[in-house]
């Protein structure tokens, strides 16, 4: 019975190590995205399709 309570806190301290290390690296700007924001101007959401009856160009958002 001892051993449960030994691995018990053996995990809760290895638990505790981990949210620390991740709550390090949250604030030290580890997960910060600098990339993509400026690629997200590269690609186009919206596509122009011309209807065949009229000239006017009709916009449909892709999914």
């Amino acid at each position: 019975m001892s051993v449960i309570y030994l691995l018990i806190s053996v995990s809760i301290f290895v638990a505790i190590g981990f949210f620390i290390a991740f709550i390090v690296a949250v604030k030290s700007g580890q997960y910060d995205d600098d990339y993509t924001p400026s690629v997200r101007i590269l690609f186009d959401d919206e596509t122009k399709i011309i209807s065949p009856n009229n000239n006017s160009p009709i916009e449909e958002k892709q999914v």
